[in-house]
């Protein structure tokens, strides 16, 4: 056998290392909201997946999600502070720092979609004046999210300043 058929065989048993870790995380952060969401008296139905190398763990409901609204919170303050308690009670249970994303009643996938036309029109903005343009401040995953989109546009970004007022800037060809 090649040192190239030994690496090939390693990196499919790292990739699945990885897979398997991923997986034992939304297993462990489904059993902790489940447990949350007992104790809170709400209903929801815990979907999970991996998505870009992380565990994505969403909770949803059949019914009108106005009660996983307290969930999320204002700007999705409590949904951020839900996903960090998530990963804390992975990384209890694994010993490993997590980098888990919570979705709940598909706050974060609509915010994705608002984010990358916010991305898009600054690429536009950008490419028409040939200067850069400064978004208001974001949390982490919100400038990921329009960095992304800005990359997939082909111009580049970057984030500048500091928390809470970190944001990102767009930069014209």
């Amino acid at each position: 056998m090649t040192d190239t058929q030994h690496e090939t065989r390693a990196d499919a048993a790292e990739g699945t290392d990885l897979l398997t870790r991923l997986e034992q995380e939304g297993e462990i952060a489904a059993d902790y909201l489940e447990g949350l969401l007992d104790i809170a008296d709400l209903d929801g139905d815990i979907d999970m997946d991996v998505e870009a190398d992380r565990a994505s763990v969403s909770i949803i409901s059949d019914s009108t999600s106005r009660d996983l609204q307290k969930l999320v919170g204002r700007d999705g303050e409590v949904l951020e502070a839900l996903q960090e308690l998530t990963r804390l009670a992975v990384n209890r249970e694994t010993g490993d720092r997590s980098r888990l994303m919570l979705d709940i009643a598909g706050f974060r996938a609509r915010k994705r979609e608002e984010l990358a036309k916010l991305g898009a029109q600054a690429v536009a903005d950008a490419k028409e004046s040939g200067k850069p343009v400064k978004l208001d401040p974001m949390t982490p995953f919100e400038r990921k999210v329009v960095h992304d989109a800005v990359a997939a546009a082909g111009l580049r970004s970057e984030s500048e300043g500091e928390e809470p007022q970190r944001r990102v800037v767009v930069l014209p060809v």
